[in-house]
């Protein structure tokens, strides 16, 4: 007799203590980068009145998600007019202010999106450091037991357009950011100790977009992007793979050399993040009727005609995350449309309506996926074949923030608080 384990069990048999920490949530989408975590007994149930450990008001207007480490919890807030940037601190066990920190006053801000906000970036947290960017108007690092700032950056040039939403990522000694604006678009390493420059990388592609004159049509929405770098392993080589406008770059994590790119510009404003795994790179090409993209990374240079190994031009989401779970991917759109591919070949498995709008990425805990939409409703379903609904749970206000992980427990972030969510 043949044993067939769950979906959930033999993911979880493949991920190591170091890679995913149960305790720990790093940065955006966790310790995998993959929204992806070993933790178990995460709850089903949830609302106001039911298995909330506590609930802290969070002041001002930001999406940017938790970071978790220890007994701390890190996330920034600004002013609703960007005026004023803010880094705030958490303690995990009782949802207890430790710090909150004024970084940086902007007197003139950029402009920003009402949908967007001035504090959209995730920040990263390691072991006594916490890297916090709000994109051009000013990256710092802090000391996480003072809150003291022990350096920072605010010449880093960037229209934002319509706000920064990239997240930073930590590589190494590398703390690696995603410029992606109307005027600069190009992708950094900063040294994470000091601050200092150790590779800029300019996007290669020509836009095509420029007048006779010189200035560029429809604005900067075609130069424009939102998407976090991302670091996928092959072959037991690191690439860095980093999407924008109009293309999804591979570049040399070590050095910032591009190593080859996939280009679709009938897209632009790339702000999904790539995800990785069983040998290809998931990526969403843009904004608005927006594709999903399955690559397989090598090659050089613009590799799109080659490489694409299927595509999904039907219900891709254009800002929730995609999420791969053994062999098979799971999404869910703008609009609130679920979907769960076969990963390899991008076979539909099922389709379904969870409902709601979404901008918050989905993460897997405990045999389960997690989609929070904008309303402020979580649907809670089985990471499986089978298109199961173990639990709808509602808070107050909506979810534009992506949630964090750690030991039994879910950190939700909605417009206007933090929550500890546990059985």
């Amino acid at each position: 007799m043949k044993l067939r384990l769950p979906l959930w069990f033999l993911v979880i048999s493949h991920l190591t203590a170091s890679a995913f920490a149960a305790e720990n949530w790093p940065q955006f989408r966790g310790p995998s980068r993959n929204g992806l975590s070993d933790a178990k007994g995460t709850p089903v149930k949830w609302s106001e009145t039911e298995n909330v450990k506590w609930k802290t008001p969070v002041h001002g207007k930001a999406w940017s998600s938790p970071v978790i480490w220890d007994n701390q919890i890190w996330l920034t807030t600004a002013t609703e007019d960007g005026k004023e940037l803010f880094a705030v601190c958490v303690q995990r066990d009782t949802g207890k202010i430790l710090h909150d920190v004024k970084l940086f006053d902007v007197p003139v801000p950029q402009y920003a999106d009402r949908f967007n906000s001035y504090g959209s970036p995730t920040p990263v947290i390691e072991a006594g450091r916490v890297y916090v960017t709000f994109g051009s108007p000013g990256t710092a690092c802090l000391d996480t037991k003072t809150a003291k700032v022990l350096w920072q950056r605010r010449d880093l040039p960037c229209n934002h357009y319509r706000g920064a939403g990239s997240s930073p990522i930590v590589h190494g000694g590398l703390l690696i950011m995603n410029f992606d604006g109307s005027d600069h678009q190009y992708v950094i390493a900063l040294d994470k100790q000091t601050g200092k420059t150790v590779w800029q990388t300019k996007r290669s592609i020509d836009f095509q977009d420029l007048k006779p004159d010189g200035t560029i049509f429809r604005e900067g929405d075609m130069r424009k992007g939102f998407s976090s770098p991302h670091i996928a392993v092959f072959d037991g080589k690191p690439i860095l793979v980093s999407s924008a406008s109009k293309a999804t770059y591979a570049y040399n994590p070590a050095d910032g050399k591009e190593l080859w790119r996939v280009e679709d510009r009938k897209f632009h404003s790339g702000s999904v993040s790539p995800v990785s795994g069983l040998g290809l790179v998931f990526t969403c090409t843009g904004l608005a009727k927006g594709e999903l993209w399955a690559v397989k990374p090598g090659g050089s240079g613009v590799v799109t005609d080659t490489h694409v190994v299927w595509k999904l031009n039907r219900n891709a989401p254009t800002r929730p995350s995609p999420l791969l779970v053994g062999e098979l991917l799971f999404l869910v759109d703008d609009g609130g449309i679920a979907t769960c591919l076969e990963a390899k070949t991008g076979a539909e498995v099922w389709r379904e309506r969870v409902g709601g709008d979404y901008s918050a990425s989905p993460v897997f805990a405990g045999g389960k996926i997690y989609f929070l939409n904008q309303q402020g409703k979580g649907t809670v379903i089985e990471a499986g074949r089978q298109f199961k609904v173990l639990g709808e749970n509602t808070l107050e206000d909506g979810f534009m923030a992506s949630p964090a992980v750690a030991g039994k427990a879910l950190f939700l972030r909605t417009k206007t608080a933090l929550y500890r969510v546990e059985q």
